[in-house]
C-alpha cells in the first residue's frame, strides 16, 4: 500500500507542475482591425521626438536614409535654391550666395517614386516645359513642392535604385526607424506608413511622400474649395 500511496501521489505531483507550467495559448481576434495611420500633420505633432545626435550629417545638418533604403531626407539650410546637403554637390557656401537669407528646409530624394502630378508641376525648365521628374521633395516654412527639373537620377536612384551600386556617401547615413520623429529649426521629419513625413506644424504645411505615391499639405488647401480625392497624390 505504501508504493501505492506514493505512486499516486508521484502521478498528482506530476499532474500539478504540469498544470503549472502550461503555456498559455492566445488567439487573435479575427475582427480586430488595426487603426489608420496619422494623418502626416498629426503623426509629426504627436510623436516623441529622438535624440538628434546620431543624424549629424554636416554641419547644421541632420539627415537619415529609410529602413527600405528607398528614402533620404536631411533637415538643413538653403540659400536661395542652393541646399547645404552632405552628399551632394553644392553651391550653398559659394561667396556669390553669402548674400542670400539661410531658410531651414527638409529636402529628401527617393530611389523609387511616383510621377509628379500636372497640378504640382512648378518650373517650366527654362522654357522647354521638359525635363520635370519627380523623385525629390522640398518643405520650406511656408510650401511643400514635389519634383524638379533635371536631366539625370536622384543620388538615391544612383545608389539604390533598380540599377543602383550601392556605394557612396548615402550608405553611411544613419537609418530613422519607422515611428521615430527628428527635428531641426522648428521643422520635423518622421519615418512611418512605409514612408516619411516632414512638416512644419505650426503654419500648417508639409509633405508625405513613399514609393506608391505623395501628398503636399497646406492650411490654403484645406481651407480651399473641396478638391477631387488624391488631387495631390499619385495614382
Amino acid at each position: 500500500m505504501g508504493t501505492m500511496r506514493r505512486t499516486v501521489l508521484g502521478i498528482f505531483a506530476a499532474f500539478t507542475l504540469l498544470a503549472a507550467t502550461a503555456c498559455t495559448i492566445t488567439t487573435g481576434d479575427p475582427g480586430y482591425v488595426p487603426p489608420p495611420p496619422l494623418p502626416a500633420l498629426e503623426q509629426l505633432e504627436q510623436t516623441a521626438l529622438v535624440d538628434p545626435a546620431p543624424y549629424q550629417a554636416g554641419d547644421n545638418t541632420t539627415s537619415f536614409i529609410s529602413e527600405d533604403r528607398n528614402i533620404v531626407c536631411s533637415l538643413t539650410d538653403a540659400r536661395g535654391e542652393h541646399l547645404n546637403l552632405p552628399y551632394e554637390m553644392n553651391s550653398f557656401s559659394g561667396q556669390d550666395n553669402n548674400k542670400l537669407a539661410i531658410v531651414p528646409v527638409a529636402h529628401c530624394e527617393l530611389a523609387n517614386y511616383p510621377k509628379p502630378e500636372a497640378g504640382d508641376i512648378k518650373d517650366d525648365c527654362a522654357g522647354t516645359g521638359l525635363g520635370y521628374l519627380g523623385g525629390t521633395v522640398l518643405l520650406t516654412p511656408d510650401k511643400a513642392t514635389y519634383g524638379e527639373c533635371r536631366s539625370g537620377v536622384t543620388q538615391m536612384e544612383a545608389a539604390y535604385g533598380p540599377r543602383g551600386n550601392k556605394s557612396g556617401p548615402l550608405t553611411g547615413l544613419a537609418v530613422l526607424a519607422q515611428g521615430r520623429n527628428l527635428e531641426r529649426n522648428g521643422l520635423r521629419c518622421s519615418a512611418y506608413n512605409g514612408g516619411v513625413a516632414c512638416g512644419n506644424v505650426s503654419a500648417g504645411v508639409g509633405f508625405f511622400v513613399s514609393r506608391e505615391g505623395y501628398e503636399l499639405i497646406s492650411k490654403a488647401a484645406e481651407s480651399a474649395a473641396p478638391a477631387p480625392a488624391m488631387a495631390s497624390k499619385s495614382p
